[in-house]
């Protein structure tokens, strides 16, 4: 499993995201809340569940395709960094003993990790979010809605993901693109 650094992790706890991201303006799908990430490489989608747990799910998407899934709740006591095996169900896949790390961030503590490739799909035709820590229940949590919400996500990530791929077609100037033919205006070379 590949092991992604801690500030990397926190850099999708942050819930402000930046104003001119790619021109994508959070977006409310069901309960859930889809926005660009702040460092603009990526977005995530957030669902605060209702007392008396108050869990709040966020899941990212990065522009390479990596993820992340974070749980936040102001009564939980693990501590950042600390370093966890949990049990990840999803209604059509389990996670077992999966690395999880131990994060707080605005008067919430909780866990963050990342998982392959066809998790945003397994989380998208999910039901429900089980997790455990052995004989523990942490949280169950309904994910009505999360297909439609992880289309819109990557509806964002697909915006974060142009401006990158239009900087890196162009020269160190910036004046000729590597192909000057992939874009959608046309040019009449008769003239």
């Amino acid at each position: 499993m590949r092991i992604i650094s801690f500030s990397a992790f926190l850099s999708f706890v942050a819930f402000a995201a930046a104003p001119a991201a790619a021109d994508y303006a959070t977006r409310e799908v069901g309960a859930w809340v889809v926005s660009p990430s702040s460092d603009q490489k990526g977005c995530f989608l957030t669902r605060t569940y209702p007392e008396p747990r108050g869990t709040t799910l966020q899941f990212g998407l990065d522009i390479d395709g990596s993820n992340r899934l974070t749980l936040l709740n102001p009564n939980w006591s693990i501590r950042a960094r600390e370093q966890l095996r949990l049990d990840f169900r999803l209604s059509n896949s389990a996670f077992p003993r999966h690395l999880a790390i131990g994060i707080a961030t605005a008067g919430q503590r909780g866990f963050v990790t990342n998982f392959g490739a066809t998790f945003p799909r397994n989380f998208a035709s999910s039901d429900s979010l089980r997790v455990r820590r052995g004989d523990v229940p942490v949280e169950e949590l309904k994910l009505d809605g999360s297909g439609a919400a992880i289309a819109e996500l990557r509806k964002c990530v697909d915006r974060q993901r142009a401006p990158a791929v239009a900087k890196s077609t162009r020269d160190p100037e910036g004046r000729i693109p590597l192909d000057p033919f992939a874009n959608d205006r046309r040019r009449d070379s008769r003239k």
